[in-house]
């Protein structure tokens, strides 16, 4: 019996012979004749790869620590086939994964990370290479594809090592089960990246404008302006203003064109407009805090959207309900509906700089205080409370202090009140009203940080530019329509809750009344210093608690990274 090769081979010669083929040749023939040793190259790849795996250098070319065990257990499941060559050449999907790498610089990713322009020259020399060399393509391809999607899905730093407390375990996927199963041979890569991704409006919009940010720090920051000793004020004298527009007009506060002689006008409302930005109070005056502002170089500005697409990317990407979020550097609070627009957004100030900061982390808001009793922290306890018991007798009754046992019970003010408190013996809280630390309402999501929103009767702090005065918890500019805006899906008696109905509980409402939230709400702590508007504006903000230092420092290093 024929074989189909030579059966293939006897109707080639037939066809020549009689002159059928009219001088052209036959692909279809010249294909299948090809294919075994397409095979036995499939083959040869596939036992360069076992070895490679054998000596533990499957993807060495990059480091491999974290992605060992899960690129041999990719290779075995395939049982070591390759996954981005065939027929000597790489296949599409492989092709979208390099131009998809040497990208990553777009967002706020390092192309080097994955040896982009490495793979890109390998790739174009498949052709003719050895077995060898393919097999270690086709692996280092495997490597930075597992180490681009781990990126992308929870960052390159774990937050824990920031002693952040958030937890991007759930968010991991099984790494070689996502490539071989949605990668390797996905028609659209593209769609699959999308759902890798945060699918926060705040992060979309932040990988926007980083390519703007790039290509501006690439055309140079112009020259500086010169240091000030005394602010220039809307009509002073200021010798800069030629420097000041050139730059006001790179940063885009003010529109091109124009001379300008003297600081006033559009120039003024521009440095207005830069200060807004920037989270300075915009007063329009040109003093040495804006100038040091505007002299920011470009490049540190690319840095500070880099760092924040990074946390961005450690956050959780599923909930019941739209999150509330607080980002501690911009001193705000935004609240979505159910739609994910923009509820609600106010002022908030945060734990000082130094030594009491608002820790980063994520929780669930799940019950509501009115008029609630403030128990003093430890920390406030031993700084504060008893140094001042022991200084004067009234101080107790005239901050409206109870002590209490450990049964909860209030006890009287004697003598042995402050050793108590110094021993743990006795616990002191502030009583309900409008001159409590906390305000007439809190917000709880119980933590390890005993940190919470709350409102405060210190509201002027909250028409500062810059509000970190407190000791951790977070104080809230307009609670009333907080309160109201997460209890609106429920009843207060027969009634629906409004801002209205909290503005009244917090008033003359009962003491320390507790209203749990029928559903809870996400509350996402995010320390960002880079935000992107709904209009797109870009927005920078100081690193107030150095959380963007050591981030970088972090970066630095290169991978593997902590």
């Amino acid at each position: 019996m024929y074989s189909s090769k030579l059966l293939l081979s006897m109707l080639f010669i037939c066809l020549n012979s009689c002159g059928l083929n009219n001088g052209k040749s036959a692909p279809d023939v010249i294909s299948a004749s090809t294919e075994p040793s397409n095979a036995a190259a499939s083959a040869a790849v596939s036992s360069a790869l076992r070895e490679l795996a054998g000596k533990g250098q499957l993807g060495s070319n990059l480091n491999t620590t974290g992605y060992r065990d899960q690129i041999k257990r990719l290779y075995e499941s395939a049982n070591f086939a390759p996954l981005w060559i065939k027929n000597d050449e790489p296949t599409s999907q492989a092709r979208y994964l390099i131009e998809a790498l040497r990208a990553s610089r777009l967002k706020g990713l390092n192309p080097s990370d994955y040896d982009a322009e490495g793979l890109t020259a390998q790739s174009k020399s498949l052709k003719g290479a050895s077995a060898a060399a393919q097999a270690s393509f086709d692996a280092s391809l495997t490597m930075a594809t597992l180490r681009y999607i781990s990126d992308l899905r929870i960052g390159r730093i774990n937050p824990k090592h920031l002693k952040f407390g958030i937890d991007v375990q759930s968010k991991k996927y099984d790494l070689p089960e996502f490539i071989t199963q949605q990668i390797a041979n996905a028609g659209n890569i593209q769609s699959v990246f999308d759902q890798i991704e945060p699918s926060y409006a705040g992060y979309r919009r932040l990988e926007t404008v980083l390519k703007q940010y790039i290509d501006l720090a690439a055309k140079g920051d112009g020259a500086k302006l010169s240091p000030i000793t005394k602010a220039v004020a809307p009509g002073d004298t200021y010798a800069g203003t030629g420097q000041l527009a050139a730059r006001l007009q790179l940063l885009g506060d003010l529109p091109q064109g124009g001379t300008f002689d003297s600081y006033s006008g559009v120039l003024v409302e521009a440095v207005k407009h830069f200060q807004t930005r920037h989270g300075l109070a915009p007063d329009g005056k040109l003093g040495a805090t804006t100038v040091r502002e505007l002299n920011v170089p470009l490049s540190a500005r690319v840095q500070q959207i880099d760092d924040a697409l990074e946390r961005w990317r450690w956050m959780p990407t599923e909930f019941q309900q739209p999150p509330v979020l607080v980002n501690i550097p911009e001193f705000r609070l935004r609240a979505y509906a159910e739609d994910h627009q923009l509820a609600l957004s106010m002022n908030v100030v945060v734990g000082k700089a130094a030594p009491t900061q608002t820790p980063v982390f994520t929780d669930d808001i799940q019950f509501i205080v009115f008029r609630p009793y403030w128990n003093v922290p430890p920390g406030i306890l031993r700084r504060s409370v008893i140094p001042n018991i022991r200084k004067n007798n009234g101080y107790i009754a005239r901050e409206r202090f109870e002590v209490t046992d450990s049964s909860g019970s209030v006890v009287s003010a004697n003598d042995d009140v402050a050793a108590g408190l110094q021993s743990g013996k006795y616990s002191i809280r502030q009583k309900p009203g409008p001159t409590n630390a906390l305000g007439l309402i809190k917000f709880m999501f119980p933590n390890s940080y005993s940190v919470y929103l709350h409102s405060t009767p210190s509201t002027e702090l909250f028409s500062r530019s810059r509000r970190d005065f407190s000791s951790g918890c977070i104080r809230v500019e307009k609670p009333a329509e907080l309160a109201g805006f997460l209890l609106r899906n429920q009843p207060d008696g027969q009634q629906p809750w409004t801002r209205a109905s909290a503005q009244t509980a917090m008033d003359s409402g009962k003491d320390n009344r507790q209203v749990n939230l029928k559903t809870q709400v996400p509350v996402l702590i995010l320390y960002v210093t880079a935000v992107a508007e709904e209009d797109g504006t870009m927005h920078f903000f100081d690193d107030i608690y150095g959380h963007d230092k050591r981030l970088n420092a972090l970066l630095a290093k290169g991978p593997p990274y902590p």
